[in-house]
């Protein structure tokens, strides 16, 4: 038994004061009632400390209760090793066995709770502490601080900081502290600042740490940034703590210079080791862009450490570095560490830049063996993965596979199949969301107006958007590019129009809807003025924009403006063309005739012809009947997209117009020979929400008798004001009266003769068709509208045509 040979009863208060003052704040009384008159219980007492400490807390509790003389120490130490170890059902039996409480054992349960996520009966317990008159002291409102500041409890922290005010605890650096974090972490930084700036003497580097914590956890780096530079000036040591919180905020605005100066004064301070320091390094390093520091930052760290490799991956990815990302995940598997839920999906992301869809199903098959395929932020990259990389049956099948799917999940697929050109189906997996009681967000929106402007299904998408409407949800800029690009290519625009003008931003994608889509609906002149616009409103364009400024020019045969704005992209805006822009431009020529200008461009070409280029010069071979030159662009079109059966039908159509019947057959036997499929010309309209389609010469239609019948009325009345079937456009070889039935049953024709028994008189009649309309077709469509007093509009495979009173947007230039 070790004896105290004490020279005065202060002697030893004064030594532990000088140690450790706060450790023996909590402890010197009982412990010296304990060594005064029980030096046994002493004994006890240390070792209890121990073994708690230690985390033996068994063996803790088997002394704890062998123990004859149990004080208030014995009891405190039982309760705080309870509760910081997470058996709060242990603690608060002990607690409220404990024959005097005081306030060190009240802060321990407090602390306890707060620590294991338990913020509200933490703070219940504060209060419950005042009702039975214990006095709190400043670890009790540390303690409960900390449980307002984790959970955000803003209200409840008020009124804690009112309390301290009344106790008289609000000068206090410990207190002051918590309240400063709390407020902070409460997005409430005036009011952390204001206290922070209200103390006299800030030399606690807790204090500082709070504040630059604060700052950059609220997104102010600048001020952040300062307050460690104060810190510093004021000769206040940084941290473990300190250091991380600046490396954020510098991390967060991109201040590499000066995250380069903290890096030398975490070095002269000796916490380069620090594995929490390094990661933030690293990260820092990576966020500003410096992926080479980084990586050295990270290969000179002595531990290694998994969060700092995710952060280095992350960074490769986002900066698109896939091959990099890829990279570093195979490092750390060789290296044996631990890859978690954090590494898998930045490393799926990266797949997508370097589409390697054989190395993602093998990471795949690892997150199986490894036991995640319950985690639903791997399960949603995946998905995500899945269908960016255009593998869309297996991300339906991880989705499918969930138990729980979130909006990112349904986000991920719907997008997917509309990015994919499977608009139908995102359609529907929109509907099965629906069905689920889940509320789309703005994405799946936006999505769902894309593919309802692809799939022209009107109806839809106005019930689409009114559901959006009573949601309550705010509206985004892709929501109302969408909206506009959706009600332009239905054919609708005023609507677009009046959706553009409600707008609160516009950008360039929002211009550009409205341009292309007066060019599609034939309006071309009013794209060029809404070019103008948009100029004058300071917005620049871009690539897109100049396809749709050119497919305007073409579509209304301005060759000169087309030629203008064809050189100011590289002159004026410095965008080089690119094969959509060429296409544009052979269009704009071939359609007036100007075939061998358009054959001069194409030579002068500084990118390579694709199948659009050659597909414009094939249509403008076949309007102008050059055969020679058709035959040169559909011998590209045969090497460059081989299954396409447009060439082999052009070329065919070429040689039918010009009376090479022979030359005809020989294309068409080479398009079978070849197993190339023409798709069938089939036209379709909505009709209280179903969908009505027709092909040449259908039969299929319930109402097919009164369609036909409908038909030959239209013939009937319409020759009679003139119209006279165009022979041209049969092309087969047959007699007179074969051609002009070869003409009469269009698909076009089929679906207007519905339109017209289906609708009340003088509603429009909304048809669209896959194809381009045929000239004898659009020759009959002008005089159906005047006949029947119908505003007729088709979309066809290029552009909106609207007939009206016998007239058509086109101008019969298509």
């Amino acid at each position: 038994m070790i004896k105290l040979k004490l020279r005065s009863p202060f002697w030893f208060l004064k030594l532990c004061l000088q140690r450790n003052p706060v450790h023996s704040m909590t402890r010197i009384h009982p412990l010296t009632s304990s060594t005064f008159s029980n030096p046994a219980n002493l004994s006890s007492n240390r070792m209890l400390d121990s073994l708690s400490k230690s985390g033996r807390i068994d063996e803790a509790r088997q002394l704890f209760d062998k123990m004859p003389d149990q004080d208030e120490f014995t009891w405190n130490t039982m309760i705080a090793a309870y509760a910081r170890s997470g058996k709060l059902d242990e603690a608060q039996i002990l607690f409220d066995e404990m024959p005097d409480k005081s306030s060190i054992t009240w802060s321990s349960m407090i602390s306890g709770y707060a620590h294991c996520g338990r913020g509200t009966e933490a703070i219940k317990l504060f209060w419950q502490m005042q009702f039975e008159g214990a006095k709190p002291s400043q670890y009790s409102f540390g303690s409960v601080l900390r449980a307002c500041s984790v959970f955000t409890l803003l209200k409840r922290g008020q009124q804690v900081h009112a309390h301290a005010v009344k106790n008289q605890f609000d000068c206090n650096v410990f207190v002051l502290t918590g309240l400063v974090d709390m407020y902070a972490k409460c997005t409430r930084i005036l009011e952390a600042e204001c206290l922070f700036n209200s103390m006299p003497d800030k030399n606690s580097h807790v204090l500082w740490t709070a504040m630059v914590t604060g700052y950059s956890q609220n997104g102010d780096g600048v001020r952040a940034m300062e307050c460690f530079r104060d810190m510093r000036a004021e000769d206040v040591p940084a941290n473990q703590f300190t250091f991380p919180s600046v490396l954020s905020a510098c991390a967060a605005i991109a201040a590499h210079e000066f995250g380069m100066q903290v890096h030398s004064c975490i070095i002269r301070s000796g916490f380069v080791a620090n594995v929490f320091v390094g990661s933030a390094l690293v990260d820092m390093y990576a966020k500003c862009g410096l992926l080479d520091s980084g990586k050295r930052m990270l290969v000179s760290m002595e531990v290694e450490d998994v969060v700092s490799w995710n952060s280095l991956i992350v960074s490769y990815v986002r900066q698109g570095f896939g091959k990099e990302a890829v990279s570093l995940f195979k490092q750390m598997r060789e290296r044996g560490l631990r890859i978690d839920d954090f590494t898998y999906p930045s490393v799926l992301n990266s797949f997508v830049s370097v589409e390697d869809i054989k190395s993602a199903k093998a990471v795949h098959g690892m997150i199986l063996k490894a036991g995640f395929e319950d985690y639903k932020v791997i399960n949603n990259a995946l998905i995500d993965m899945y269908a960016k990389l255009g593998s869309l049956a297996c991300a339906f099948q991880v989705f499918n596979s969930m138990t729980d799917q979130d909006i990112i999940s349904w986000t991920s697929l719907i997008t997917g199949y509309g990015h994919h050109g499977d608009h139908e189906e995102a359609l529907k997996m929109f509907c099965q969301l629906r069905t689920a009681n889940i509320d789309p967000d703005q994405y799946i929106i936006a999505s769902v107006f894309s593919a309802c402007a692809e799939l022209t299904v009107l109806e839809f998408g106005r019930q689409v958007q009114a559901n959006f409407i009573r949601s309550g949800l705010p509206s985004s800029l892709s929501v109302d590019n969408s909206l506009v690009t959706m009600y332009a290519k239905c054919g609708c625009l005023e609507e677009a129009f009046q959706v553009f003008f409600l707008m609160p931003v516009r950008d360039v994608v929002s211009w550009t809807a409205l341009i292309v889509g007066h060019a599609q609906n034939g309006k071309g002149l009013d794209s060029l003025a809404l070019y103008d616009q948009m100029i004058m409103n300071g917005i620049r364009p871009d690539y897109v924009t100049f396809v749709g400024l050119l497919f305007a020019c073409s579509h209304a045969g301005q060759v000169e403006a087309g030629l203008h704005y064809f050189e100011s992209m590289d002159k004026v805006y410095g965008i080089k063309p690119g094969p959509e822009h060429y296409a544009c431009m052979i269009d704009l020529l071939g359609r007036c005739g100007k075939i061998n200008e358009a054959q001069e461009l194409l030579n002068q070409m500084t990118v390579k012809p694709d199948a659009a280029v050659w597909k414009a010069l094939l249509a403008a071979c076949r309007v102008h009947r050059n055969l020679g030159l058709g035959e040169i662009a559909a011998e590209n079109l045969f090497e460059l997209e081989p299954r396409n059966a447009m060439p082999y039908v052009l070329l065919s159509n070429i040689y039918s117009a010009a009376g090479r019947w022979a030359d005809a057959a020989r294309i068409r036997s080479l398009m079978k020979l070849r197993g190339v499929i023409k798709d069938p010309g089939c036209s379709w309209m909505e009709l209280n929400g179903k969908v009505h389609t027709f092909t040449v010469e259908d039969r299929d239609h319930q109402r097919m008798a009164e369609i036909y019948d409908k038909v030959d009325e239209m013939l009937f009345l319409i020759r009679k004001v003139g119209y006279v079937p165009d022979m041209n456009y049969s092309l087969h070889d047959m007699d007179e009266e074969g051609k002009e039935l070869d003409l009469a049953y269009h698909s076009e024709k089929l679906a207007v003769a519905f339109g017209l028994l289906s609708t009340s008189p003088g509603a429009p009649i909304r048809v669209f068709k896959n194809l381009r309309i045929c000239g004898d077709c659009h020759y009959a469509m002008k005089f159906i509208s005047k006949v029947f007093q119908r505003h007729i509009i088709l979309r066809d495979a290029n552009c909106f045509h609207h007939f009206n009173d016998g007239w058509c947007s086109c101008g019969d230039y298509w």
